[in-house]
């Protein structure tokens, strides 16, 4: 008899070769198109382990685009571009909330069930991505309105903002500024604990958690990437 009767009790043995068997399939359904120095990407990395959804990583050359990236996202070209069954799903913040309904029942839910909780988390998402465009040039700005919107607005996070679990805006916000010591090294963009004590200390607690250790870029790979980016020759 081939089929395993659903009511049979699986020896330790046999489940865990059930679950190695189920990763693998769904390792094969979950295909992620990124960069390694992509901030935009490494949120998406950083969500899908989060909820402990297995996947493929294949990294892009945005110098040469692949036929798989141009032809999953035909409009912009650009990554980070999810891969779920077949269907491609584009846009960073876009794919943060697809993973999130889609994998409702698999690891925390990364959005508040509460409505206005989430409206918040959204606007802010929104607020940062628009002003990450301009970090450089407006970073303290950035600080400053991030400073006073988490007191306001999450006066009870401990210590991430989603409580005690990396949230939306914790992946969002967290995959950006943890990075700031490569920022501080390379273009001498400084974070001053005493006058953000608030931010700091969220970011901290971010870069202290072993998955958003594990999604950062490398510092001093990252650090010769923005130097190439922001003082290259004309």
């Amino acid at each position: 008899m081939n089929s395993i009767n659903k009511n049979m009790k699986l020896l330790p043995s046999d489940q865990n070769l059930k679950e190695k068997m189920e990763k693998q399939a769904e390792l094969r359904e979950v295909v992620l198109l990124g960069t390694w120095a992509s901030s935009y990407c490494k949120r998406v990395e950083l969500a899908l382990k989060v909820k402990g959804i297995g996947f493929e990583y294949l990294e892009q050359d945005l110098t040469n685009k692949s036929e798989l990236l141009l032809t999953s996202n035909p409009v912009h070209k650009k990554v980070p571009v999810l891969l779920h069954n077949g269907k491609s799903i584009a846009e960073s913040l876009v794919i943060l909330e697809y993973i999130d309904e889609c994998w409702k029942n698999s690891g925390p839910r990364l959005l508040p069930e509460d409505p206005y909780l989430k409206a918040r988390a959204r606007s802010w998402a929104d607020f940062h991505d628009q002003k990450q465009e301009k970090a450089i040039e407006d970073f303290n700005g950035l600080l400053t309105v991030f400073e006073k919107g988490i007191k306001e607005d999450f006066p009870s996070h401990s210590p991430f903002l989603g409580g005690q679990n990396l949230g939306f805006l914790d992946i969002v916000v967290g995959t950006h500024v943890c990075n700031f010591k490569a920022f501080e090294e390379a273009v001498v963009v400084v974070v001053d604990p005493n006058k953000y004590p608030h931010f700091v200390s969220w970011i901290y607690a971010l870069k202290d958690h072993p998955l958003m250790k594990e999604t950062l870029p490398p510092h001093e790979k990252l650090v010769a990437a923005i130097r190439a980016k922001f003082f290259q020759s004309p």
